[in-house]
């Protein structure tokens, strides 16, 4: 949700002749197909469905805070339907965009950000004591603010925070247009800031984190005094894939700054507390300096040169664990689960080998972890034991699952994260499949402590019911595996609705983005493509997770590594024969679909075979060797490439898809926001032009004032809209 107001800028003059493109296209008076009518049927079907933003159980487990259609309610843990609302409005009839809860420790309070004070312009923080009183304004900011969290002793709320912000901090956003001196001007860096959690007057932030660093994630140490987090030297879209492991004790706050102007500066050991004369905002005093317990480049093994995420203090304060391993994206994590002293020192590996994804981790004691990790088509939730007891299989000992479950699984604050009591055995978060919308459920861990794999599942208990008696209009979906040189190979398989086995049907093969990342069922929300939508209009959807997906462990993730497009390919072609082999698909009428690396990946799968009758790619990536000074993340290649595109173009140029353009026949769709940092607009204008002098049918639609993922609405369901066009076109 907008946190701050952000500043439109006009799209850069380089994308000038492909906006025409899109403009023309949009402006068409052509009647809409019969197929462009049914999309917008359908997702009327699918938007029936209430979208619960977050959830979050107290820490002693006995309530729950749940954001539903903008509001955040409260309600005992066993009767969600008694939910109260809880709110900075002034009036009952008054909305405001409210979110990012956190309870406090004592589960007495719960804070929120809300925008009631500047409706549509700013949120602040407040804090509700759950009871007939109006909850208190705690913050007065000026940014984005994100990830409120608490300190264990409930005296301070620390968040993450950019002053100032003109956009959404990371690279999914839409870019802002080049100005200045690049590199240079203009950067953004969040930072961690922290705020006393029981005043009774807003103040401004302080920041507890220096301004020459961009921090990711944080997490508290267990007395409250120091933090762990991941950080790197701005900007920070970029450097994420180069980020290191710092820890930093705090101070307390000065209440008395003074006017001295200290905004571009970063107090070092036993230095004062200072204000920025402009906006208010506090310096921090600072114990000490940040430092740095990990970087990975300066690691041997199998951690060298990759990425790290979550970081995770034990109580005892002792150790921080975190999740390592190749990433494409940040905020799409997966790897192994490792360890590290929190002094510095070696890190140790506690999933080696294990044939799974670990997502996101708790701990449970000084000597277990809680793992949420994807397992081929399932997600779960395990325990891991820092040491191995009698009879179980990996270095650490794991039991459970707690659950296992073929659905998306998470609390809202991340792509998978769990909300959990203090006791570490209540667990509460959303859970989506294919064809059950979102509601929110909890799972007992109890049953988990004493045993190891394969031990009796906890308990798993549907709390909400918001979305009782809707049905899908799609056909089902199942789990599909086959193999291919070596490699276990899971995907997913959406069958028409009101399937007809006598009946011969169109294939449509959707590629998820990443490439480390998974289709896992979820309830469709219709955008950019949609299994569901094209389900209904009659089409088997089938979604692979070929080699460099999530989910069959980290030497399956990095099995694309400088074979982009050859491998993964071979895997989905041989995944297309199976789904072929065992059901009614006319091997005529097959189309290619996917958005990013999936974008990517159609572009090139055109260029190696005549498979596809028609082939639509979102944000797709012609020319790796261009592609490689375009775009705003250029450090996630080096891990995947091997070398910068300077020092080895050779391995570019191969999994370049302009280098085959000659071999093209198929009709293709390309689609694109114009303001795109990570697969930027130039790369799909390039392979339009190409199918333009080769006299193959394409078409370019460039979205204005979007980014990788696009927000308007009304562009999302253009894309949905043309894209179903094209393939009834071309699939007829």
């Amino acid at each position: 949700m907008p946190l701050c107001k952000v500043r439109r800028s006009a799209p850069a003059l380089l994308l000038s002749a492909a906006i025409v493109v899109s403009a023309h296209a949009q402006d068409s008076n052509a009647a809409p197909s019969s197929s462009v009518a049914r999309v917008d049927e359908i997702l009327s079907t699918i938007h029936r469905a209430r979208t619960i933003g977050q959830a979050a159980v107290s820490p002693d487990g006995k309530r729950v805070a749940w954001v539903l259609g903008g509001e955040i309610l409260v309600a005992p843990i066993g009767d969600l339907a008694a939910g109260r609302r809880i709110t900075a409005a002034a009036a009952p009839d008054e909305r405001c965009t409210e979110g990012n809860l956190t309870w406090s420790p004592d589960s007495a309070s719960l804070a929120f950000a809300s925008d009631c004070a500047q409706t549509g312009e700013q949120s602040d923080l407040y804090l509700s004591h759950l009871d007939e009183t109006a909850p208190t304004r705690l913050t007065r900011l000026r940014g984005d603010v994100d990830a409120p969290t608490f300190s264990p002793d409930g005296q301070r709320i620390a968040f993450l925070y950019v002053e100032g912000a003109t956009r959404r901090p990371g690279a999914l956003a839409a870019m802002n247009a080049p100005s200045g001196v690049i590199g240079e001007e203009g950067i953004e860096i969040q930072r961690v800031a922290a705020v006393p959690a029981g005043g009774s007057q807003p103040v401004a932030a302080e920041f507890a984190t220096p301004a020459n660093l961009h921090v990711y994630e944080f997490d508290w140490s267990p007395d409250s005094q120091s933090l762990a987090y991941i950080a790197a030297d701005p900007p920070g879209e970029n450097n994420w894939w180069v980020a290191k492991l710092y820890t930093q004790k705090l101070g307390a706050s000065i209440p008395d700054f003074g006017t001295e102007d200290t905004s571009n500066s970063t107090p070092g050991a036993g230095s004062r507390a200072g204000s920025d004369a402009a906006s208010g905002t506090v310096v921090l005093q600072l114990h000490s300096n940040p430092a740095v317990i990990l970087d990975p480049s300066d690691v041997s093994g199998p951690l060298h040169g990759l990425q790290i995420a979550v970081p995770r203090w034990s109580p005892d304060g002792k150790t921080i664990a975190f999740i390592g391993g190749l990433m494409s994206d940040q905020g799409v994590t997966g790897g192994d689960v490792w360890v590290v002293p929190a002094e510095g020192g070696e890190p140790v590996d506690l999933t080696l080998n294990r044939p799974t994804s670990p997502l996101w981790i708790e701990w449970a004691g000084d000597q277990e972890l809680f793992v949420a990790e994807l397992a081929a088509g399932n997600m779960q939730l395990i325990l891991l034991r820092l040491h191995a007891s009698k009879g179980c299989t990996f270095g650490a000992g794991v039991h459970g699952p707690v659950f296992a479950i073929p659905a998306r699984v998470t609390d809202g604050r991340g792509k998978i994260s769990l909300s959990s009591g203090a006791g570490h055995n209540l667990f509460v978060f959303r859970v989506s499949s294919f064809d059950r919308p979102e509601e929110i459920y909890a799972a007992r861990a109890d049953s988990v402590v004493s045993a190891c794999a394969g031990s009796e599942q906890g308990n798993l208990t549907q709390l909400s019911h918001f979305n009782d008696g809707i049905q899908p209009a799609w056909g089902q979906a199942i789990s599909i595996t086959w193999t291919n040189e070596n490699f276990p190979i899971q995907g997913w398989l959406v069958f028409p609705g009101n399937y007809d086995p006598a009946k011969k049907y169109p294939l449509l093969v959707e590629v998820h983005g990443g490439p480390a990342a998974a289709s896992v069922p979820h309830w469709d929300a219709g955008a950019p493509f949609s299994p569901a939508v094209f389900s209904a209009l009659g089409y088997f959807v089938f979604l692979p997770n070929p080699r460099g997906s999530f989910g069959q462990g980290e030497a399956f993730t990095q099995a694309n590594r400088k074979d982009f497009g050859h491998g993964d390919l071979r895997d989905i072609l041989a995944g297309v024969d199976a789904v072929l082999a065992r059901y009614s698909i006319d091997p005529h009428r097959i189309g290619l679909d996917g958005w990013s690396y999936g974008g990517f990946m159609t572009l090139f799968a055109v260029t190696q075979s005549h498979r596809f009758r028609a082939a639509v790619a979102g944000a797709g990536i012609s020319d790796w060797l261009s592609y490689y000074g375009e775009n705003s993340i250029g450090q996630w290649m080096i891990p995947y490439f091997g070398a910068s595109v300077y020092d080895d173009p050779a391995v570019y140029t191969k999994s370049s898809p302009i280098t085959f353009i000659k071999q093209v026949q198929t009709p293709t769709l390309m689609l694109v926001g114009d303001r795109d940092g990570e697969c930027p607009a130039p790369q799909s204008f390039e392979f339009w032009h190409a199918l333009h002098d080769l006299h193959v049918p394409a078409r370019l639609v460039v979205y204005p004032n979007e980014g990788h993922g696009l927000t308007d609405p009304g562009h999302r369901r253009d894309v949905l809209e043309r894209t179903a066009e094209w393939f009834a076109t071309y699939l007829r």
